[in-house]
């Protein structure tokens, strides 16, 4: 076997722990999704490199500012929206192709008139945030001199941090309603576990995912008094009280690492030094000349300036994923310390797994530049692991359950 075939070969546990019937479903999926993957991703990176390295961005926001008169504000204003609206125009055949591929596999309950809601939401949402961001933007740029970038980085920084309470608070209830989780075995059982783990948590939610999708999830959102737990409905239907209590452990994981509140704070810094990198290339003529424009302070700069924002995220996100998969693991070694039970982790972890149709045999370069999570076979073998130091039993595989209850 050479050294790319070692580099890409399955974790021999994918095939103890999953039904051949499993593992073909998770690769056709994958082979279903993989052209809209790469798509998605050539056009993200193409759009505002096209727009912003060319005249064309300069002369959609000069136009879309001339319908207000054309003065600076119009035209970060407008300008904003009408880059923003070509970039959901663009994407929507994407996005209803991904619909339809979710539709196929089982994963999306969607109607095609709550898709529609859902994308209008999502982009009046959108459009209004960057729009007023634009707006602060060239403001500073035409009337804070040449310290600008400073009092932008710190607004950014800022902004990041406010996402962070507004998120649950205002913008979660627009696409989803929440209820208190019912009295009951499972609300007892995650009462119990919140109190194990010491984590202030306001309260335990159910959303109504389901109107939406068959996947299974739960996230702990916001900090202080606007953290709670939010268990989506298809999990409490779908897995048993001690694996979505396994599923809860994890999440609690976050909160007691504070890895909300870090994950704000890089976030804020992330953004400071991406404005920092920004003002860097704003100075630099040729991609001015590029854009169609003389003077950064011109609003027509804007799609240049997104053009620059998608190069600086390109190069970060691989740090970002790498850190998040980082984060994950260590919230499952705290689940395990937590919850002390590998043998139900193990379950959980392969019930999402066959739910949530993930892919189960991804390549190193797949989880290094898209995975926010290690790959389920990882997380797995993570808590047979943890079994073997702790000196308990450790999760049987798959084909070996299979075996014993057919008697052999």
């Amino acid at each position: 076997m050479n050294t790319a075939e070692r580099r890409s070969a399955p974790d021999p546990t994918v095939f103890t722990d999953f039904t051949p019937e499993q593992i073909e479903r998770s690769r056709a999926y994958k082979h279903d999704v993989r052209p809209l993957v790469v798509i998605s991703t050539l056009l993200g990176l193409a759009v505002p490199l096209v727009l912003g390295l060319t005249p064309a961005g300069a002369a959609l926001v000069r136009v879309a500012g001339d319908l207000a008169g054309g003065g600076w504000i119009a035209r970060a204003l407008l300008g904003s929206v009408a880059i923003s609206l070509l970039g959901l125009v663009l994407r929507l055949p994407l996005s209803m192709w991904g619909e339809t591929v979710s539709r196929r596999w089982g994963l999306s309950r969607r109607s095609w008139g709550l898709f529609a809601a859902d994308t209008a939401k999502g982009f009046v949402i959108g459009a209004v945030l960057t729009a007023g961001a634009i707006g602060g933007l060239y403001a500073l740029l035409r009337h804070a001199g040449g310290g600008w970038w400073v009092w932008a980085a710190l607004a950014a920084a800022g902004l990041a941090v406010l996402g962070s309470f507004i998120m649950p608070v205002l913008i979660e209830p627009l696409f989803n309603k929440f209820r208190p989780l019912p009295d009951g075995e499972l609300r007892d059982r995650l009462m119990a576990l919140v109190a194990q783990s010491g984590v202030p948590v306001r309260d335990i939610l159910v959303s109504d995912s389901s109107k939406r999708t068959t996947a299974a999830n739960a996230y702990v959102s916001g900090f202080g008094k606007t953290r709670r737990l939010v268990v989506w409905d298809t999990t409490t239907d779908s897995l048993s009280t001690e694996e979505t209590a396994a599923v809860a452990a994890h999440e609690l994981g976050h909160a007691a690492r504070r890895d909300v509140l870090v994950g704000t704070v890089l976030g804020a810094v992330g953004a400071a030094v991406g404005v920092a990198v920004l003002a860097a290339a704003l100075h630099w003529s040729p991609l001015l000349d590029a854009a169609g424009v003389q003077q950064a302070d011109d609003p027509r700069s804007q799609a240049l300036v997104r053009a620059i924002l998608a190069v600086i995220g390109l190069v970060g996100e691989p740090w970002g994923l790498a850190y998040s998969r980082y984060i994950e693991s260590r919230a499952d070694g705290y689940a395990l310390d937590l919850f002390r039970d590998p043998d139900t982790v193990v379950r959980m972890e392969r019930a999402l797994a066959v739910q949530n149709i993930a892919d189960l045999r991804p390549r190193r370069y797949e989880v290094l530049l898209r995975y926010t999570h290690p790959p389920i076979p990882e997380r797995i073998a993570h808590a047979r692991r943890w079994a073997a130091e702790q000196g308990v039993a450790i999760p049987r595989s798959l084909s070996a359950e299979s075996k014993e209850a057919g008697g052999t």
